[in-house]
Parts: structure tokens; sequence; C-alpha cells
């Protein structure tokens, strides 16, 4: 390790580098309110593969700052940036690493024609470009409702940009950060304060820093053009960041040619707290761009950096992905860039599911599996993960469905609706997530629960009791999994138009084809309610960009959960008007049939 200083425009930069100066060099530059030294646990593993430079940014830490306050431009920092590479006798193109402010300066770097040629590679770390930035808010509000909520989305995230660039109140704000960065860094970021960081000189450079803020994000500053680079660029997308949404951190997809995309589930300061991943991905994309192999990971973050698919490179798992909601969640993923495992009981339906998705374009692979069968299930979550790797999403949809009073309910049916409504439920989260948790990458498990979860229906007593089930497992399995990244969604349908309502089966009825009967009212009724199983899947996709706990579809839904949090028993008697007219139905269709010959 040794420590210099060079100089840039009258500015001395405090400069730290690691590692054997022979072997590729990695430079990492810091954001706000930091130093250099926010890279340590970082540039310590780097240093055994590469050669690391770290410095401390013009009015941070151990540098200089300049005479006047707003001599903080994109323009000056890139200045600065080349004098570093200079002094470091970087004569090869580097590696850029920047988080924030500092990403915003490689930004400009691999943009700008000042450092064509000097720069291998950029890995951005919660940071944009302002072209990007630009550009990305433009199209979203023309986009239509989603945009403009996320535009808006990212307007609340960014209040305290507008207070730091006010005179008076910008300092005041700088001095609160100084007092509460530490604490904040512990309780929302999971990373304990350590000598060098935040450093000592942590007041002073938080009031120095505002001219960052003041240079560069003054209404018409951002640069013309769209920000097109040719550098090939990863992207570490910290899905907690309480900074940047996701849609503006993902904003470069386009104008690079070449973007890889990794999300980790982090906030802010991920290099803080998940120092091992970072140097893990920091490491690979260098040795991949340096002329190494693209690993598999390196793969699937290419196909995640291709503009439109939300879910480029993902693994998806369904299950009950033969036919109606299955089959369009399935179909619904690949659609928007995943590779899709389709696992159904019915080997010829999963099969087709994966053929449509080959014929549409995409991956789609098919598995044969009861879920309620504990040792194929086993086996079928070693073969994913052996095959294809960890999922990144899991749906838990496979279900049947059994109508009759519970008297009616044998032993037989009742083991059956739970072993497949709850217990494969049960098992798709306990073995992928623990892949997942293993992994330390994060991802989400989707569980489809049903209407039924809040609303009393006098004949669906086995199904909704395991629906309901489903529900109240997501929830404390949100909570549990919490800690590992992963997220976790209960999705309730409504009435939805699919295969499955002609597969009810019925119990306790009289007469021969009083079940293919109701079949066939049943069918008719969901068909005129107009939802079909592609509305459920895009609101599963919705849940899994957004992260949402409950996700009712439909507005029987809506109106069932609202009512059983708002007035339980404004609910039961809406179900019990609904009984009564399913026992109206019964004895009208055995008055029938008992006048038929």
């Amino acid at each position: 390790m040794r420590d210099f200083r060079v100089t840039s425009g009258g500015i001395e930069l405090a400069v730290r580098e690691r590692g054997e100066g022979n072997r590729p060099t990695v430079v990492l530059v810091h954001g706000y309110p930091d130093t250099g030294a926010m890279w340590d646990e970082v540039a310590e593993l780097l240093a055994a593969r590469f050669h690391v430079v770290a410095y401390d940014v013009r009015g941070a830490g151990a540098s200089t700052s300049p005479d006047d306050p707003l001599d903080y431009g994109l323009d000056a920092l890139v200045g600065d940036l080349q004098a570093v590479l200079d002094g470091a006798g970087a004569d090869e193109p580097v590696h850029l690493v920047g988080h924030d402010w500092g990403s915003a300066q490689g930004w400009e770097a691999v943009i700008g024609d000042r450092l064509r040629g000097r720069i291998a590679s950029f890995t951005s770390i919660s940071g944009v470009d302002r072209r990007h930035m630009a550009r990305w808010a433009r199209e979203a509000v023309r986009s239509g409702p989603r945009g403009v909520a996320d535009v808006l989305g990212q307007a609340r995230r960014s209040v305290y940009m507008p207070v730091l660039m006010a005179p008076r109140a910008g300092e005041l704000a700088a001095r609160l950060v100084s007092v509460a960065f530490a604490r904040g860094m512990r309780l929302r970021e999971g990373a304990e304060p350590r000598p060098g960081h935040p450093a000592g000189t942590l007041a002073r450079d938080a009031r120095n820093g505002l001219g960052l803020y003041r240079a560069n994000l003054r209404p018409g500053g951002a640069p013309a053009g769209e920000g097109r680079t040719d550098v090939p660029v990863q992207l570490i997308v910290p899905t907690k960041d309480r900074y940047g949404s996701q849609p503006l951190l993902l904003s470069a997809r386009g104008p690079v040619s070449r973007l890889y995309v990794r999300r980790v589930p982090a906030g802010h300061w991920v290099a803080r707290s998940h120092p091992d991943l970072v140097a893990r991905w920091i490491a690979e994309f260098v040795e991949h761009i340096d002329g190494g192999p693209e690993t598999a990971a390196l793969a699937h973050a290419r196909a995640a950096g291709e503009p439109g698919r939300d879910f480029g490179g993902d693994l998806v798992v369904v299950t009950g992905a033969g036919s109606g909601i299955g089959r369009a969640t399935a179909l619904a993923f690949a659609a928007a860039g995943a590779r899709v495992v389709a696992a159904d009981v019915d080997e010829a339906a999963a099969k087709r599911t994966a053929d449509e998705i080959g014929v549409a374009g995409g991956e789609g692979y098919l598995y044969q599996v009861d879920v309620a069968d504990a040792e194929g299930m086993e086996r079928f979550a070693g073969y994913v993960r052996d095959t294809f790797g960890v999922p990144d999403v899991v749906v838990n949809n496979a279900g049947i469905v059994i109508m009759g009073s519970l008297l009616e309910t044998s032993e037989d049916d009742w083991a059956r609706v739970r072993s497949v409504n709850l217990d494969g439920v049960y098992r798709g989260c306990r073995l992928f997530g623990r892949q997942m948790a293993d992994r330390g990458e994060g991802g989400h498990i989707v569980n489809v629960s049903s209407l039924g979860a809040f609303f009393p229906i006098a004949d669906l007593s086995a199904y909704s009791a395991a629906k309901a089930a489903v529900l109240h497992l997501s929830e404390c399995l949100r909570l549990d999994l919490d800690r590992h990244g992963i997220g976790v969604t209960a999705v309730c349908p409504g009435l939805i138009n699919t295969p499955g309502v002609r597969r009810t089966r019925f119990v306790g009825l009289a007469g021969a084809g009083v079940e293919d009967e109701l079949r066939e009212r049943m069918a008719r009724t969901v068909e005129r309610r107009g939802h079909p199983p592609e509305k459920v899947a895009r609101a599963i996709l919705r849940a899994v960009r957004q992260d949402r706990p409950v996700v009712p579809v439909a507005p029987e839904a809506h109106i069932g959960r609202a009512l059983a949090r708002v007035s339980p028993s404004a609910n039961r008697a809406l179900a019990l008007l609904g009984r009564r007219a399913g026992d109206r139905l019964h004895a009208d269709l055995k008055h029938r049939r008992a006048l038929r010959p």
C-alpha cells in the first residue's frame, strides 16, 4: 500500500494504491459525503488480483478544496481523474468504478472525449448520467401512468436535492448529515461505522460537497446528447436504495451498447454492507473485459441490460404452468426476457407452455412434478439448481379446487387440497428460498392465494382454509426472508376465467349430471366477468418489480380484502347472501333433476 499526492488545477488530491503495479488497474471513485476510505474493504479484496487505486475527490478527506465553492463541475472532476491516472502510472486502459457522485464522474469520463481510450470498463453503483436521467424522465412521462408514477416516485426520493442546493438551507442540511450519517449507516444500511468511515473530516466534507449539487444540477445544466458510449458498463443496482429508484438507475439501457446489470438486495452504501459481493462482481467483470470467458452470471447480466426486458437473464420457476394463471405467468415472464422453467403435474401441458415460449423466441424448459410429492419437489429443486442455477423468481401457483360442504369432505379430499394448495407452496418456498438465501443475491417468491383467503365461502371450506394459510404464510415468510433480501408476495385473484373452472370437483351432490351442470354454470359466470389469466400474470410481474406484499386481482378481490380489514361483519353478511344464493341454486338443480324422466 502506498499513499501519494497529485496536483490538478491547483488542487492536491490524496491517492492510495494497493496491489502490484504490473496488474490491471482498478480505479475507485467515491461519492458524497464519503472519502476514498469508503472503499477500504472492497479495495483490500481486489488488491490480491489487481492494482487498485482510490483517492479523495476535491474537497474531501485529505485532498484540498478549491477557492471557488462552485468549482466542482464534472469537467473539473474528470480532470482530477486524469491527473490520478497519470500519477498512478496507468499506461494501459483502466477499469473505473464509481459510487454515487463518483459514478456521475465516471459517466462523464466514459461518454466524453477527454479520457477516450484510457478506460477499459466502467462499473457504476447507485449513480446515473445526467443525459440518461433526462432522457428517462421524458420517455417515462410520455409512456403513460406507470411511467409518470416512476418519475414521481424518483422525485420523492430526490426531495433532498433542492434543499442541498439552496443557500443556508444546504449548509444546515450538511450539518445534519454530518451528525446523523454514522447512525443512518448502521440502522438503514446494515454497515457498522469503523475507523476511516465515516471520516473525521465528515463535517467539512459534507459542507464542501454541496458544490457538487450546486455546480452540476442547475436548471438546464444537463449536457446535450443521449449519452452514448461503447465502453462496457456494469450497473450494480441496489434494490433497496433510498435515493435512486430502479427505473432511474437503469436509465443507461439503450445508450450503452455493452451493458451488464446486476441487482443486489442492499441499500445505497452496498460497498460497505456487501463488500465481498461487490468485489466479486467487479473482479468477474474486469477479467472478462480483459479477455477472460463470459461466465453464466455475466451472460445473464448482459441479457438484463437489454432495453425493454425487465427480467432479462432472470431464471423464473412457475408451478402449475401447464394452463391458466401458471401458463399466462410463464409466458409473461418469458416475454420480459426471463428464462422460464414451466412445471406441472401434467407433463404434456408443461411441454406445451415451454414450446409456446420457444416459438416466441424465449427460453422455456419443462419439468413434470406433483407439488404434493415431497421427494419429487426435492428432486425438482435440485434439478433446477444443478441445471440452470438458483432461481431469481419462484411462482408457487399449482392448485386444485374441491367444492362442497365440509361435512361432505372426506379425509382424502381434505388431505389432497391441503397437500397441493398449502404443502406445495410450503415446499416451493422452503426449497427455493433456501437456495436464494445461500446464494446471497436476493430473489422473489410469489405465492398464489385467492379471494377465498379473506372472504368466507360456504362451499369452499377446504380450499379457502388452505388459501388463507398461504396468505398468512406469505406474510410471515416476508418477514423471515427480508434479512436475505428476498421479497415475498401473496397474489389473491378473484373470479378468473381459467380452464381449471371446468375441472372443479364437487362433493356431497346427489343426482347424476349435477356436477357437470354446476361446472357449466360456473364457467359461464367467470366468462361473463371477463378477467383472463393474463390479468393475474401482469399483476404478478408488477408485484415482483415493486416488491409488493399482497396483491388482490379483480374488483371482488379488492372488495373482499377491504371488507375483511375494515368491516368483518359486513364481509360475513355478504358471504351469507352468497351462501343463500348457492342454496337456491342447488335446490333448483335437484328439483329439475327430479322432474326429468
